[in-house]
Protein backbone atom coordinates (compact mmCIF):
# COMPACT_ATOMS: atom_id res chain seq x y z
CA UNK A 1 0.00 0.00 0.00
CA UNK A 2 0.95 3.69 -0.81
CA UNK A 3 1.55 6.10 1.69
CA UNK A 4 -0.84 7.97 -0.45
CA UNK A 5 -3.48 5.23 -0.17
CA UNK A 6 -2.77 5.47 3.27
CA UNK A 7 -3.93 8.66 3.87
CA UNK A 8 -7.08 8.43 1.72
CA UNK A 9 -7.95 5.11 3.80
CA UNK A 10 -7.79 7.30 7.27
CA UNK A 11 -9.52 9.78 5.44
CA UNK A 12 -12.12 7.15 4.67
CA UNK A 13 -12.85 5.78 7.47
CA UNK A 14 -13.05 9.12 9.36
CA UNK A 15 -15.48 10.13 7.37
CA UNK A 16 -17.40 7.10 8.20
CA UNK A 17 -17.58 7.86 11.65
CA UNK A 18 -18.58 11.02 10.86
CA UNK A 19 -21.37 10.02 9.12
CA UNK A 20 -22.20 7.15 11.32
CA UNK A 21 -22.42 9.53 14.72
CA UNK A 22 -24.54 11.87 12.34
CA UNK A 23 -26.66 8.67 12.29
CA UNK A 24 -26.74 7.50 8.70
CA UNK A 25 -27.37 4.26 7.25
CA UNK A 26 -24.70 1.62 5.66
CA UNK A 27 -26.66 1.94 2.67
CA UNK A 28 -26.09 6.12 2.24
CA UNK A 29 -22.90 5.46 3.52
CA UNK A 30 -21.68 2.91 1.38
CA UNK A 31 -22.45 4.74 -1.35
CA UNK A 32 -21.29 7.84 -0.97
CA UNK A 33 -17.82 6.66 0.17
CA UNK A 34 -17.84 3.54 -2.73
CA UNK A 35 -17.50 1.18 0.21
CA UNK A 36 -19.20 -2.10 1.08
CA UNK A 37 -21.66 -2.90 3.87
CA UNK A 38 -19.50 -5.59 5.03
CA UNK A 39 -16.49 -3.53 5.70
CA UNK A 40 -18.65 -1.02 6.95
CA UNK A 41 -19.73 -2.94 9.70
CA UNK A 42 -16.43 -4.25 10.46
CA UNK A 43 -15.58 -0.41 10.91
CA UNK A 44 -18.82 0.02 12.65
CA UNK A 45 -17.27 -2.46 15.48
CA UNK A 46 -13.95 -1.00 15.26
CA UNK A 47 -14.86 2.68 15.52
CA UNK A 48 -17.70 2.14 17.85
CA UNK A 49 -15.85 4.68 21.19
CA UNK A 50 -15.35 7.01 18.83
CA UNK A 51 -18.74 6.89 16.83
CA UNK A 52 -20.32 7.09 20.26
CA UNK A 53 -18.08 9.78 21.79
CA UNK A 54 -18.63 11.97 18.66
CA UNK A 55 -22.52 11.58 19.10
CA UNK A 56 -22.28 12.87 22.63
CA UNK A 57 -20.15 15.96 21.60
CA UNK A 58 -22.25 16.34 18.25
CA UNK A 59 -25.98 16.23 21.15
CA UNK A 60 -24.23 18.49 23.41
CA UNK A 61 -23.30 21.13 20.68
CA UNK A 62 -27.30 20.59 19.74
CA UNK A 63 -28.20 21.09 23.18
CA UNK A 64 -26.43 24.06 23.57
CA UNK A 65 -27.40 26.00 20.24
CA UNK A 66 -31.41 24.86 21.33
CA UNK A 67 -30.99 26.37 24.79
CA UNK A 68 -31.70 22.28 26.75
CA UNK A 69 -28.25 22.16 28.61
CA UNK A 70 -29.23 22.47 32.38
CA UNK A 71 -28.16 25.46 33.32
CA UNK A 72 -30.00 27.35 30.22
CA UNK A 73 -33.11 25.36 30.94
CA UNK A 74 -33.26 26.10 34.33
CA UNK A 75 -32.52 30.31 33.90
CA UNK A 76 -35.07 30.25 30.80
CA UNK A 77 -37.85 28.75 33.08
CA UNK A 78 -36.58 30.75 36.26
CA UNK A 79 -36.85 34.04 34.00
CA UNK A 80 -40.88 32.98 33.19
CA UNK A 81 -41.31 31.72 36.75
CA UNK A 82 -40.41 34.74 38.05
CA UNK A 83 -43.04 37.02 35.74
CA UNK A 84 -45.09 34.57 36.41
CA UNK A 85 -44.88 35.46 40.19
CA UNK A 86 -44.85 38.71 39.48
CA UNK A 87 -47.72 39.20 37.69
CA UNK A 88 -49.96 36.73 40.14
CA UNK A 89 -48.89 39.58 43.04
CA UNK A 90 -50.52 42.63 41.12
CA UNK A 91 -53.52 40.02 40.76
CA UNK A 92 -56.58 40.11 43.99
CA UNK A 93 -56.58 36.64 44.70
CA UNK A 94 -59.80 37.15 46.20
CA UNK A 95 -60.90 36.80 42.57
CA UNK A 96 -59.42 33.18 41.87
CA UNK A 97 -59.80 32.82 38.25
CA UNK A 98 -56.23 33.04 38.49
CA UNK A 99 -55.33 29.21 38.44
CA UNK A 100 -53.97 29.07 35.43
CA UNK A 101 -51.19 31.35 36.85
CA UNK A 102 -50.78 28.74 39.85
CA UNK A 103 -51.38 26.09 37.58
CA UNK A 104 -48.44 27.60 35.32
CA UNK A 105 -46.13 27.90 38.61
CA UNK A 106 -46.75 24.19 39.46
CA UNK A 107 -45.70 23.06 35.91
CA UNK A 108 -42.54 25.51 35.74
CA UNK A 109 -41.33 24.21 38.97
CA UNK A 110 -41.88 20.55 37.88
CA UNK A 111 -40.00 21.27 34.58
CA UNK A 112 -36.87 22.74 36.55
CA UNK A 113 -36.53 19.98 38.32
CA UNK A 114 -37.15 17.40 35.97
CA UNK A 115 -35.06 18.61 33.09
CA UNK A 116 -32.19 17.36 32.97
CA UNK A 117 -30.18 15.16 30.18
CA UNK A 118 -26.96 13.07 30.86
CA UNK A 119 -23.74 13.44 28.57
CA UNK A 120 -22.11 10.04 28.32
CA UNK A 121 -18.28 9.30 27.19
CA UNK A 122 -16.59 6.13 26.81
CA UNK A 123 -13.26 4.39 26.56
CA UNK A 124 -11.54 1.37 26.62
CA UNK A 125 -9.29 0.70 29.14
CA UNK A 126 -6.59 -1.76 30.40
CA UNK A 127 -7.21 -3.76 33.67
CA UNK A 128 -5.79 -6.24 35.86
CA UNK A 129 -7.60 -9.90 36.85
CA UNK A 130 -6.81 -11.54 39.66
CA UNK A 131 -4.47 -13.49 38.02
CA UNK A 132 -2.58 -10.54 36.88
CA UNK A 133 -3.92 -11.06 33.22
CA UNK A 134 -4.67 -7.89 31.34
CA UNK A 135 -8.37 -7.74 30.10
CA UNK A 136 -9.65 -4.62 28.42
CA UNK A 137 -12.58 -2.93 29.80
CA UNK A 138 -14.96 -0.36 28.66
CA UNK A 139 -14.71 3.12 31.21
CA UNK A 140 -17.58 5.39 31.86
CA UNK A 141 -17.91 9.05 32.64
CA UNK A 142 -20.00 12.05 32.20
CA UNK A 143 -19.73 14.46 30.74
Amino acid sequence: MKAGDKIKDQKTKDKFIEMRAQGLSFNKIAKELKVSKPTLIKWSREFEMQISNLKALELETLYEKHYVTKKKRVTLLGETLDKIKEELSKRDLSKIPDAKLFDLIIKYLTYTKNEETEISFQDIIEVEDSFGEKMKSKKKWKG
